[in-house]
């Protein structure tokens, strides 16, 4: 008997974690619309309580339809578990939160979105836990960042808002070198276009609100565990190693092996931290999934279009987009990204920063506002409004200066797109 062709991308975007409803037969997950779930008997409420069985207690910590979309995350990003939460940004702390203790270190990429890069330098400092921040286009640079209290990496695949390419098995190999783990943000890419884990990433990162939903209409994040890293390697994770005393002593990682990181995530993290997603956005990111990389082909031959249109453009400075053979991530993202480059990236308009607030108050079919990934192409002037917060120096690491506009291309036609920005620039900036 010949042995079973593993299934495509396309198909296990429609089916992985999911199936018809065993009880009704409804072929799309359902919404488990309930907050909790009834036990057989005692001792199956105890075995569940105990983590000797899997299965469904309380929505905070599973859902059935949380559950479906996490079994898809896991299987898209060839790991062996996810954990959904209500947000991107609670998606990273629930992917720290695993890793750290008050007084712990973790290295981080200074090209982040941001928010992240509050979250990090800011948020994050009243758990005890520290940044260092440094350029990730250097490997190097993460070597000499590291010591005997760091815990983990964390860079984005393609970085936010300015669409340049990581060297994800350059950080992987730094980072372990160190003895931690690397934890790729994702979101940009998606497994469609990048799959960080076949170069070495550990934990994969995403705002689930962004590419994977696809249409502006569900918040959530999640984190998948590759389940490759040795957490006994040394002593830096006790959490997961050592006997947990609200289970009797149990330790994670000999009760349950490579997959010690994802119950943690589940019977710890949002036991306590409690960032869960709603069954709602998870059936609605479900249902976005299944048409995700036939988006994200369409967001990617668009952007790359726009982008070489305004490489000629007179009224254009630069832009920075990997997909373009000008740009110095253009290598790296034929390597990780293959099959198109995404579709967010930044150009500087002429003019700075009056001209930048000018193009994003011109346009007429881009929905200016602060979100990416939908199908709707959108645009926002950074320096105004999502790196407001940043430094001057931040926001030039973050490659949102003055006269940066970040746009997200949707799945319109690309000539549409193109018209829209050749108005706005014709208004707003000078001959």
């Amino acid at each position: 008997m010949s042995e079973t062709k593993p299934q495509g991308l396309h198909t296990r975007a429609i089916h992985a974690g999911a199936s018809p409803d065993p009880t009704t037969g409804a072929r799309v997950t359902p919404i488990h619309q309930s907050v909790a779930f009834v036990f057989r008997d005692v001792e199956h409420a105890a075995n569940l309580f105990n983590l000797d069985e899997a299965g469904f207690i309380y929505s905070r910590l599973t859902n059935p339809t949380v559950n479906a979309l996490q079994d898809r995350m896991a299987d898209l990003e060839g790991g062996v578990g996810a954990v959904c939460t209500a947000s991107g940004h609670a998606a990273q702390m629930l992917a720290l939160f695993g890793l750290m203790k008050a007084g712990d270190e973790f290295v981080a990429s200074n090209k982040l979105y941001g928010g992240s890069i509050t979250q990090f330098g800011h948020a994050f400092t009243r758990f005890g836990w520290k940044v260092v921040f440094v350029d990730p286009d250097d490997p190097d640079n993460v070597r000499r960042a590291c010591n005997e209290r760091t815990r983990a990496v964390f860079s984005e695949s393609l970085a936010n808002p300015g669409g340049t390419m990581c060297d994800v098995q350059g950080l992987a190999d730094a980072a372990h070198e160190n003895g931690v783990p690397l934890i790729i943000d994702n979101t940009l890419a998606t497994p469609v276009l990048c799959n960080p884990i076949e170069y070495g990433a550990d934990l994969v990162v995403h705002s689930t609100t962004k590419f994977l939903s696809g249409h502006g209409n569900a918040i959530g994040g999640v984190v998948i565990d590759s389940g490759k890293f040795d957490w006994s390697t040394n002593d830096h994770y006790s959490h997961l190693t050592d006997p947990n005393p609200a289970y009797h002593g149990m330790s994670f990682v000999d009760k349950f092996g490579d997959l010690a990181y994802t119950v943690y995530s589940i019977a710890v993290s949002l036991r306590d931290l409690g960032p869960t997603m709603s069954p709602m956005n998870a059936y609605l990111t479900l249902n976005g999934i299944e048409t995700l990389p036939l988006r994200m082909r369409q967001h990617s031959d668009n952007s790359l279009a726009v982008a070489q249109w305004l490489e000629q453009n007179p009224k254009v400075e630069w832009v920075s987009y990997a997909g373009l053979p000008s740009s110095p991530y253009y290598e790296l993202a034929r390597r990780y990204c293959p099959k198109g480059a995404g579709s967010v990236f930044t150009f500087g308009v002429r003019g700075g920063y009056e001209s930048g607030v000018k193009v994003v108050e011109s346009v007429k079919l881009f929905s200016h506002l602060a979100n990416i990934g939908d199908t709707r192409s959108l645009i926002v002037h950074p320096a105004s409004t999502t790196h407001r917060q940043l430094s001057d120096e931040q926001k030039a690491a973050a490659s949102a200066g003055p006269e940066v506009i970040r746009l997200s291309i949707g799945i319109e036609d690309a000539d549409d797109i193109i018209a829209d920005l050749d108005q706005a620039l014709e208004i707003s900036v000078g001959e």
